[in-house]
């Protein structure tokens, strides 16, 4: 990385410039940091795709049988399909990243954009997954669309949580330094942090998927026996 940055001309000229400047120690620092800003993404991505793989199924699992032990299983969806479907907006989502990061030097688009971009994420990923064993598929997307804005909430506030362990490398330049110990702590931090989401996201789409079954209930049927008719004539005096 760093022969690959010091083969470029406009690299170069800023590094002669820093250079020139005092900063020499930025041109040690540089290419490590590449490395780190372009393996972030990488280690979240998969730590979502582990939690919704291998966690998921275990935590709908759990929550089932204690609170929503009558809901009916539909199973709408294979764990094959909910792991091309995380599969699938995990590679948009890297995408979107990708073509998002010429607008992070604008200040405010870089606290917007990548919680944002991670909420969405999350929201489809793990709505998905909490629905994928009890619901059938209209069911799910039914539900997916009813509390679309109530989920992309939840998402965007797991997508800002997930972007706090990235702090860890804000803190300062040893963090380059000790990358090794601390992308560990960083895929620590990501899969507690959704794990918890998980939980969070099962916990919301069973209890709405049992609230349109209730209310996709028929209403009893109506007796067909006619009501007696009150006599209000007034009584026959003697």
């Amino acid at each position: 990385m760093r022969a690959t940055l010091e083969s470029w001309l406009l690299v170069g000229s800023l590094l002669r410039w820093l250079d020139s400047m005092g900063a020499e120690g930025f041109r040690s620092v540089m290419a490590p940091l590449v490395v780190i800003a372009l393996a972030v993404p990488v280690v979240l991505m998969l730590s979502l795709l582990l939690v919704a793989t291998m966690m998921t199924p275990a935590i709908v699992a759990l929550v089932g049988e204690r609170r929503f032990m009558q809901l009916e299983r539909k199973r709408g969806a294979g764990w094959w399909q909910s792991f091309a479907w995380s599969l699938l907006l995990s590679i948009i989502a890297l995408a979107l990243v990708v073509l998002s990061m010429p607008l992070w030097l604008v200040p405010p688009l870089v606290l917007v954009l990548p919680p944002l971009i991670w909420g969405w994420l999350t929201y489809k990923v793990f709505s998905f997954d909490a629905l994928a064993e009890h619901a059938s598929a209209e069911e799910r997307d039914s539900v997916m669309r009813k509390h679309r804005l109530p989920l992309l909430t939840m998402g965007v506030i797991t997508g800002y949580l997930g972007a706090a362990p990235s702090l860890i490398w804000a803190f300062s330049m040893m963090a380059v330094v000790l990358a090794p110990l601390l992308v560990l702590l960083t895929i620590w931090l990501y899969t507690l942090v959704f794990a918890f989401s998980s939980l969070w996201f099962t916990h919301y789409c069973l209890a709405a998927l049992a609230d349109l079954r209730a209310q996709q209930q028929p209403l009893p049927a109506a007796s067909g026996e006619a009501l007696p008719v009150p006599n209000l004539q007034p009584p026959l005096l003697p």
